[in-house]
């Protein structure tokens, strides 16, 4: 990870100072370097030799970097990390102008590995994952959201980075068909219950441990796992609170709204979802090799569904 945040370092400079100061702004602010660690993983569990994975694994954070930066400006976010956001330093205009930066960079990067393959599949990644923001634009402050719904939109928008970085740890090994399958699905499997379980934490967490503000998702009008299992289970007055302030994007009773989504059972519903999930990506790496980096992938989807932040 030390190479690759090296790599990130050597690529993000610019002859326009602003791209230069943004981009290390938001870098800088950290965050947990998943989606590379799990490219970098694989190729581990994979004895992968090379030389492009540290390049690739920072092509998949600069994307997810890129997200980030746009992500905040449609949902006017305020904090990330524990900082005020970049949009709320810098302005929006010039927080989506150098997300597109980072695209383009990412790009340029991933050429270099040389291959159509890797291309190909981050190419597809990005398409999807701007599918998925324009998806749950679509779903902004619709309460009749299902559980299928909302999983089409985190697939899209989160797991699919994910699934993409598993899987190209596999494309660098040259591994069979069967293995490549297998990482992507625990890649999609891992990114799914990551989300979920940060939508559990927008209920049940503290915004000093998680770097945000809590009940943003409800100011976005975001229909999420715990507020979809909080109407099926909840008594119709509560049901009745919890749509309206989904449709209103309100937070105004969202101390009532907390009180709902864990007296119904909802939060444990959700956690059960990521469970699944987890287990889900435990169960494909049994078709990769025993060694102590497959042993990290278990370790890593088994840690997910303790995160407090």
């Amino acid at each position: 990870m030390h190479e690759v945040d090296k790599v990130i370092g050597q690529r993000l400079t610019s002859s326009v100072p602003l791209v230069a100061q943004i981009s290390q702004y938001i870098i800088a602010a950290g965050g947990k370097r998943l989606r590379p660690a799990l490219l970098l993983l694989v190729c581990g569990a994979l004895g992968y030799q090379g030389r492009h994975h540290h390049s690739l694994a920072a092509v998949v954070e600069l994307i997810h970097t890129a997200t980030l930066l746009h992500d905040d400006v449609v949902d006017a976010s305020t904090l990330r990390r524990g900082r005020p956001t970049a949009n709320e330093t810098f302005g929006n205009p010039a927080s989506v102008l150098v997300g597109d930066f980072l695209h383009t960079r990412s790009f340029q990067m991933m050429v270099e590995a040389g291959s159509m393959r890797i291309m190909e599949i981050l190419s597809e990644a990005t398409n999807v994952i701007a599918e998925g923001e324009v998806l749950q634009l679509m779903n902004m402050h619709d309460a009749s959201l299902d559980e299928a719904g909302y999983l089409r939109v985190i697939r899209s928008k989160t797991a699919k980075l994910f699934e993409a970085s598993a899987r190209l740890g596999a494309v660098l090994a040259e591994s069979p068909p069967k293995i490549e399958e297998a990482c992507a699905i625990y890649g999609q499997a891992l990114g799914t219950a990551f989300q979920i379980i940060d939508d559990v934490l927008d209920y049940d967490g503290d915004s000093a441990e998680m770097g945000k503000n809590l009940g943003d998702d409800l100011r976005e009008g975001k229909s999420t796992l715990p507020l979809i299992a909080a109407m099926q289970r909840g008594t119709p007055a509560q049901a009745r609170t919890v749509r309206q302030a989904i449709e209103q994007g309100s937070t105004e009773q969202l101390v009532e709204i907390v009180e709902i989504v864990r007296s119904t059972g909802a939060l444990e519903i959700t956690r059960a979802a990521a469970h699944a999930e987890a287990s889900r990506a435990m169960a494909a790496t049994e078709q990769l090799p025993s060694n102590p980096y497959t042993n990290a992938l278990l370790e890593l989807a088994n840690q997910l569904l303790t995160r407090r932040h």
